[in-house]
């Protein structure tokens, strides 16, 4: 009879890291293009704000389309998390003794999502505050300068220890090929380039202005590129990773005999 339900004993129940590893690093691909297509398309550059009588008016109607980003952005910290669970994993069982590094880069990850979701949670504010009520241009404005600094030099200086510490990992581990070390320690330079940024105002066209396009390209996106090789490529490398166990195996049961 064929089994209907998942076999859920002790012993079976073994998540293959490499896998998770990869399934969440494509889910944060995913939803980060989903996430910058609605940004995109429905929200554009927003008004500076001193501009009280446009900043209101904007952030009303861009209401849904922000608490639709911010709705995509939860996920990914979801499957962010995912991976650096997953990231750590891998390291930790290649490499033992490399466990307090690859902690490193794990926690710095989590205080990283708790800052994002802290600072979204701020930009749902600002369209919150439009949506059946009149806006109030300097509460928009004062949720919208915290988030703009969550979002540029505190997270930055996050994810530069993120990836520089994933970087170090991967040199010294072997658990993933020595180039993408190279991409995390180029992000991590970018990143730490970026921090001064808090310092260059408010203006949404600005290129390096706190939280400017500027931030994105040069901090945001090289992350979330370096996070989706990573997982890229310990997936695909899932079944050389089996075959080389196999012969190990083989390899053990012959020296045995």
């Amino acid at each position: 009879m064929p089994r209907i339900l998942p076999d859920l004993r002790p012993e079976t129940m073994k998540p293959d890291v490499r896998r998770w590893t990869g399934i969440s690093a494509i889910a944060v691909a995913v939803l980060t293009i989903a996430e910058f297509l609605v940004q995109t398309t429905t929200i554009g550059t927003r008004p500076e704000l001193d501009d009280e009588a446009a900043l209101g008016p904007f952030t009303a109607e861009t209401a849904d389309a922000t608490l639709t980003v911010i709705f995509i952005d939860t996920f990914l910290m979801a499957a962010l998390v995912v991976f650096l669970a997953s990231f750590r994993q891998l390291i930790t069982h290649t490499r033992h003794d490399m466990q307090w590094i690859a902690d490193l880069s794990f926690g710095a990850g989590l205080v990283f999502v708790a800052v994002t979701l802290v600072g979204d949670a701020m930009d749902a504010g600002s369209a919150l505050d439009t949506i059946g009520a009149t806006p109030d241009p300097s509460a928009i404005r004062a949720l919208t300068e915290g988030h703009l600094v969550m979002f540029g030099s505190i997270g930055c200086v996050l994810t530069a220890l993120v990836v520089a510490a994933a970087g170090y990992v991967s040199f010294a581990s072997g658990a993933l090929p020595r180039w993408t070390a190279w991409v995390a320690w180029a992000c991590a330079a970018t990143n730490v380039a970026v921090v001064p940024s808090m310092f260059g105002g408010t203006s949404a066209s600005a290129p390096f202005s706190s939280g400017g396009p500027g931030v994105t390209a040069f901090a945001t996106f090289p992350f979330l590129v370096w996070v989706t090789i990573a997982g890229l490529v310990t997936i695909r490398g899932h079944a050389h990773h089996l075959r080389r166990l196999e012969a190990h195996r083989a390899r053990k049961a012959a020296t045995a005999a």
